[in-house]
């Protein structure tokens, strides 16, 4: 069996932790500093190295230094740089790679765009592919190769309407991908994108189906993959409670167990209120949300809504054999509990995922995330 680590950025600086499968424990190794905050993450399909998108941006700050950074995974999980840091334009918000790797792939929300990197045989990042103009829908926040590697999809979450400005629609930007290079394919805009704000997507291992988080929503949405993208084929809730949705609530990371049976999505919330000139937590769900696969149909049925005991959930992973879910909490919050005001840090909560797909958490480890946001964590195997 391979071994599992788990990794976690807070601002620039990358946590390497050991995962114990079988005892759901983590164990904490090293740390390495990037050029600048970590924005996400992406292993090469074969060799042990990962691509990571870096930025001094942030929630609303657009920042002047960008990077993607080669790193290389040891035989016990630590990393160490592979190359030299390949300079960006704007910031990072997602990064992923086709398979096998031959490329690598960055989404931009500021401005939206997509760029396009060759990656050499030895792993490090070689030139970028030239590419002709195109718009993207307001605020891509990710890029991904479908499984038949000749398109790729981009949500394009849009904006709600505030502050006096109408709403941004969201979309679906789906490409098709040849050699590195992007040809507008298609776009989907359900209701003409409106009520419609997309995050991220992932895929069946089997079967022709795609799942999408729907953040300014909280929803989950189902697509079919053929010649054609299409749908969504249906729309539910994330929540256990939509009917009290509470501001600063939003959808998070969609990602699909390896053996097919089930599909997950984080609620994420940190908004707050004042209570005695203290602000407080808006008591929003943070939490993972469980649905269960019908293997004829595709249609995802939601089974559990399980507390992430952490705030804002932006990332979350499932380990290679589908046993274990370790998810990200980005922020602290202060929770008023029996008329005690509580800190709740953020961190790293573990889970065991049973026979049934469901949640069962395990334990938290709490992370100093005051400075800067635990912004992304995932899993790797090497």
């Amino acid at each position: 069996m391979r071994a599992v680590s788990v990794y976690a950025a807070i601002g620039p600086d990358l946590t390497h932790f050991r995962l114990d499968v079988p005892g759901a424990a983590l164990e904490r190794r090293a740390t390495v500093s990037l050029p600048a905050g970590v924005q996400y993450a992406w292993r090469h399909d074969s060799l042990p190295v990962v691509y990571v998108a870096c930025s001094d941006g942030g929630l609303g700050k657009t920042g002047t230094r960008h990077f993607l950074c080669a790193m290389a995974i040891a035989a016990d999980g630590a990393l160490s740089p592979l190359g030299q840091p390949v300079a960006l334009r704007w910031r990072p918000v997602h990064v992923s790679t086709d398979k096998p790797t031959r490329f690598a792939l960055l989404a931009y929300n500021a401005p939206s765009g997509v760029t396009v990197f060759r990656i050499n045989a030895d792993g490090t990042v070689g030139d970028e592919v030239a590419q002709d103009a195109f718009e993207l829908a307001c605020t891509a926040h990710q890029v991904m190769v479908a499984p038949s590697g000749d398109r790729v999809i981009v949500p394009g979450r849009g904006n709600d309407a505030e502050h006096g400005r109408p709403e941004d629609p969201g979309s679906i930007e789906i490409f098709d991908f040849i050699d590195g290079r992007l040809t507008r394919h298609r776009r989907l805009l359900p209701d003409g994108g409106f009520g419609f704000g997309p995050r991220h997507v992932d895929f069946h291992p089997a079967k022709p189906w795609m799942y999408l988080s729907i953040e300014r929503q909280n929803q989950i949405a189902l697509f079919d993959l053929g010649s054609e993208i299409s749908g969504p084929r249906v729309r539910l809730t994330t929540l256990a409670d939509p009917h009290a949705r509470k501001p600063r609530q939003l959808a998070g990371a969609c990602h699909v167990h390896p053996g097919g049976r089930f599909v997950y999505v984080s609620n994420r919330a940190d908004g707050v209120v004042d209570y005695q000139g203290e602000k407080v937590f808006n008591a929003g769900e943070n939490t993972i949300a469980v649905y269960e696969i019908n293997l004829q149909t595709g249609l995802p049925s939601l089974i559990q809504t399980e507390d992430t005991r952490g705030m804002h959930a932006r990332t979350f992973a499932i380990d290679p054999s589908g046993k274990i879910l370790v998810a990200g909490s980005m922020v602290t919050r202060n929770v008023l509990e029996d008329n005690v005001v509580r800190n709740v840090p953020g961190g790293l909560s573990v889970f065991r995922i049973g026979n049934d797909g469901r949640l069962q958490f395990v334990q938290k480890i709490d992370m100093d995330v005051r400075n800067a946001n635990l912004f992304w964590m995932g899993m790797f195997s090497h």
